[in-house]
């Protein structure tokens, strides 16, 4: 490299073709970083835009990755990306680079931070606001067995700190003389943009009008920043000087989510994980004009603004995810009733709660898989008390390639065992319609409502309201051999597999909808007919529908045979949708040939 006046001229060799981990980066110049952030960019987004992923992120980070390996001694030191979607940089430079083109890919390397993947992924997360408690962990491990010397870095987002987990662990981080960094990843946003107080504060940081005590030096951490988190000679000159200061502290960087690709800079939220693009001109390729069944999602972010308009009681509430779950169109066209809470789960179920008591129709809208940090209060603060708090869980089932940290999978088997809780799960759109109608009217209790990821399974879903009977199935095709039982979704792809039957005609197809309460009067009929009986769900065989049937024939002193399809004891990695699907044995092949056999077997 050679420098004139002011401008900087690189050798033309590529310098992350020779970087296989930190060690390599190790043996560049600091001049060399800026160009290797340069490299490490656009090797990110060469294979984003073709393979599909978390973008944003990712690109914000660049010179953070970069100097954080370069300063500290991974895997000796640990560090930790909370959340995961910032790793992407990390993955390529702690020697993944070759088989980065098969992330998130069936067999291919996780999405997210993953210890069985590398010595280099100290902590798993795909939820956030767990990394400060991890740290704090092995900080506390490293000190009671003598390693003085290990440096403990945690990475966290201004979304991901201010949820409570995160202050829990700060609150326990300051009272601790351990050696324990945390990087404080400032870019005003997670998937959509941050909300709350702490949001504030951080704003008034950055434009230096905070108020001069520290939120973070009242902690007892040792406060620097805010300082430019895309200037790399900054960057390790600071990180060198903290791996010299004792004790629990805490860096304040602000970067910008997707840097370097201007239509990320420009619609953060859609570029977050925008699909396929164009690499060279970011542009994202346009989706073909055929005309597809909605989103669940958009179905319920589209419906609960009709209710809305209708019944002034009605408010919505989700923890960080209203693009996701679609909230946004009612924050658009009715803000003083739907809030973003931030990533509060826990916050978010008690508020709902707290609102139910006072004679409103909380519609509490959550990712299935982020209802499991809230368990607790679904328990104590909803059910205990019967209020009528509307649980929309999007995600249900198996979500494909954020796998196993996001397959909603487990919702069916830890809410049917709370008492007053009904749980639904519509099988289209106009049942997802119905339910909600049904529900704001006003229950006994609180009802789960779950449906998938993606698209529906009608074009013209619009239909009239009408109530549904809790508690009760739908018979949809009556048999004379072999009743299958199904919940949610997947009964269309039973519907579909059953025609296709050598005799379909000898198949009953029942949609339970109610995993609780049962419908016990379509049961007794079912097997007073059939010789067989099949469940199909998209939740765990433990505790879901199939567990349920066994129960109810159990306590009916039944004896016929039940095969259960669902997800088996373990957890399902990534892939796409079909792919999981495979895995898990509840695909239409697998489902079809037992069915089949089984008929075979009744001649």
């Amino acid at each position: 490299m050679r420098r004139i006046d002011t401008f900087v001229f690189y050798s033309l060799e590529r310098l992350l073709k020779h970087i296989e981990s930190p060690k390599d980066l190790k043996k560049l110049n600091l001049d060399e970083l800026p160009k290797l952030a340069q490299e490490l960019r656009e090797f990110i987004i060469d294979i984003v835009s073709t393979k599909e992923g978390h973008l944003g992120a990712s690109l914000g980070v660049v010179e953070l990755t970069i100097a954080l390996h370069y300063v500290f001694n991974a895997p000796y030191d640990k560090l930790i990306w909370d959340v995961g979607h910032q790793a992407y940089g990390h993955k390529i430079l702690t020697g993944r680079k070759e088989i980065f083109d098969t992330n998130r890919q069936l067999g291919g390397i996780s999405g997210f931070p993953k210890r069985s993947e590398s010595e280099y992924d100290d902590f798993g997360t795909g939820h956030s606001s767990t990394a400060i408690s991890a740290i704090l962990g092995m900080a506390m491990a490293s000190k009671l067995k003598g390693n003085i010397n290990r440096q403990h870095i945690a990475v966290v987002g201004d979304a991901s700190i201010a949820s409570g987990m995160a202050f829990e662990g700060l609150n326990h981080l300051g009272v601790t003389d351990v050696n324990a960094l945390i990087v404080l990843n400032d870019n005003a946003i997670g998937i959509d943009p941050s909300v709350g107080a702490l949001k504030k504060y951080l704003t008034n940081v950055k434009a230096g009008t905070a108020k001069d005590e520290n939120i973070f030096e009242c902690l007892n951490l040792d406060y620097t920043g805010p300082i430019d988190g895309h200037d790399l000679k900054a960057l390790v000159t600071e990180l060198e000087r903290l791996k010299h200061v004792d004790g629990p502290k805490l860096l304040h960087i602000i970067t910008t989510k997707g840097k370097g690709l201007k239509q990320a800079e420009e619609d953060q939220v859609v570029y977050h994980a925008p699909g396929k693009f164009d690499k060279i001109t970011g542009e994202r390729f346009k989706k073909s004009g055929e005309v597809q069944p909605p989103k669940y999602q958009d179905v319920f972010g589209h419906t609960i603004v009709e209710l809305a308009k209708i019944n002034q009681k009605i408010v919505g509430i989700t923890p960080a995810m209203p693009s996701g779950s679609s909230l946004k169109f009612m924050m658009e066209e009715i803000p003083e009733r739907a809030f973003d809470v931030g990533i509060a789960e826990q916050h978010a179920v008690t508020l709902a709660a707290g609102m139910a008591t006072q004679g409103l129709v909380p519609f509490c809208n959550i990712y299935s898989t982020f209802l499991q940090r809230a368990y607790d209060q679904v328990i104590h603060d909803v059910a205990l008390q019967k209020l009528p708090v509307i649980f929309c869980l999007d995600r249900a089932g198996l979500v494909g390639q954020d796998g196993p940290t996001h397959h909603g999978v487990f919702d069916m088997a830890f809410l049917r065992c709370i008492p007053n809780l009904i749980i639904f799960s519509p099988m289209n759109e106009m049942e997802l319609r119905n339910i909600m109608y049904t529900a704001q009217f006003g229950l006994d209790g609180p009802i789960a409502i779950r449906y998938p990821r993606g698209r529906g399974a009608t074009i013209d879903w619009k239909n009239d309201f009408e109530s549904i009977e809790i508690g009760a199935g739908r018979s949809l095709k009556n048999g004379s051999k072999i009743a299958v039982l199904t919940i949610g979704h997947i009964g269309n792809t039973v519907a579909e597999l059953i025609q296709k039957l050598d005799r379909p005609e000898e198949v009953g197809h029942y949609d339970m909808r109610f995993v609780k309460p049962l419908d016990k009067n379509l049961l007794r009929s079912v097997f007073n007919t059939y010789e067989h009986v099949i469940t199909v769900e998209d939740g765990t065989k433990l505790g879901g529908l199939g567990s349920a049937i066994l129960e109810f024939i159990n306590e009916e002193d039944l004896s016929k045979p039940v095969k259960i399809f669902g997800i088996p004891d373990q957890f399902v990695d990534h892939g796409d949708v079909l792919e999981t699907h495979q895995m898990a044995g509840i695909d239409f092949d697998t489902i079809h040939s037992y069915i089949q056999s089984t008929l075979n077997q009744c001649d």
